[in-house]
């Protein structure tokens, strides 16, 4: 596939990222290259899994989002969703409002008050108010499509639970406050989502289990 990202030691970005954070360098080395493809070819399964698996663990969003699929033949789709009743998506295991917030998102695709296409060429902050208009998509899930649809490449999720997990075992602190990790990361600029990608590589290869140790 054309569209393959690869993230080694010979990307500028990653090397950018070493000289400038130690412990990031460290992690990097541990985690070792890694490549993802972006979510451009399905843009709205992906903000239909990021809706699932809010306040959820990775685990049992992904099992929802699995009965989600069979319930849609595998094509989750703005047209098989509409034909599905609220009762069919709640009970595979989503609350009252997760089911309201796939109808936004899903009216909103089909009225055309969201157009995926303009979103591509707005600046992050332009995404990010277009996406937080629609009730059910907050700052994190539109973070998240910023890095893992658009892939761009300074964006630093502080709301995520599964990134502060890593921050705080990599620089051993329990200050997660969203200004301290603004001023502790600046130094990741302009590549905050390339350094989270090896954070969320590095908690899914659980190497978080082990301390962090900079020199051994």
């Amino acid at each position: 596939m054309s569209n393959v990202v690869t993230l080694d030691m010979n990307t500028p970005s990653v090397q950018y990222l070493c000289r400038k954070d130690k412990r990031l360098a460290k992690v990097i080395s541990m985690v070792g290259p890694i490549s993802y493809v972006p979510h451009e070819e399905d843009t709205y399964p992906f903000l239909i899994h990021e809706i699932i698996e809010q306040m959820l663990s990775v685990k049992a969003g992904q099992k929802i989002y699995g009965r989600l699929e069979n319930l849609c033949n595998g094509d989750i789709t703005p047209e098989r969703i509409r034909t599905l009743s609220d009762d069919e998506i709640r009970v595979i295991g989503t609350s009252n409002a997760k089911v309201e917030y796939i109808r936004n998102i899903t009216d909103a695709i089909t009225d055309k008050t969201l157009d995926f296409a303009k979103l591509r060429n707005l600046p992050d902050e332009e995404v990010i108010k277009a996406l937080t208009k629609i009730r059910g998509i907050g700052s994190w899930t539109a973070k998240m499509y910023l890095m893992f649809v658009l892939n761009r490449q300074d964006i630093l999720p502080f709301e995520d639970g599964a990134f502060l997990q890593v921050y705080r075992w990599m620089y051993k602190t329990h200050d997660c406050d969203a200004k301290a990790i603004e001023i502790k990361c600046k130094k990741w600029k302009p590549y905050s989502s390339i350094a989270s990608r090896f954070c969320y590589r590095a908690l899914d290869a659980e190497i978080t289990n082990e301390e962090f140790h900079l020199f051994k």
